[in-house]
């Protein structure tokens, strides 16, 4: 039974999806859109909206946690100065996922995840 579980496991150990979110929310931050499954879109979805939730808070502490979670220093300053102005008067919702066409090799359910 699966009831009340709430995290996405996309078939990986839990190291490897940790690492996986990490560098998928760092890339989304970075280009401010990616391609990828629907499943990690998805998944993508919570981590990439509760990093820009840290940076519009903009306190030093809230800074240190995105620091320990995305990759890229020089990026996690850029986020935390562009984030209060761009989506100041926006309660969540930072992101968006678009369907599209199947990946050829086998299928899967693509789409296209972007910053609003």
């Amino acid at each position: 039974m699966r009831h009340r579980c709430r995290v996405h496991q996309l078939s990986k150990p839990a190291d490897q999806r940790k690492a996986l979110l990490r560098a998928l929310t760092t890339e989304l931050i970075r280009h401010g859109r990616i391609t990828t499954t629907k499943a990690r879109a998805r998944a993508v979805r919570s981590e990439a909206e509760h990093m820009i939730t840290l940076a519009k808070e903009g306190t030093l502490a809230a800074r240190r946690r995105a620091l320990g979670y995305i990759y890229d220093k020089q990026l996690v300053h850029a986020l935390f100065e562009s984030a209060p102005e761009r989506y100041g008067n926006r309660n969540g919702g930072y992101t968006r996922i678009i369907r599209t066409v199947p990946r050829r090799g086998d299928a899967a359910e693509m789409s296209v995840i972007e910053l609003v």
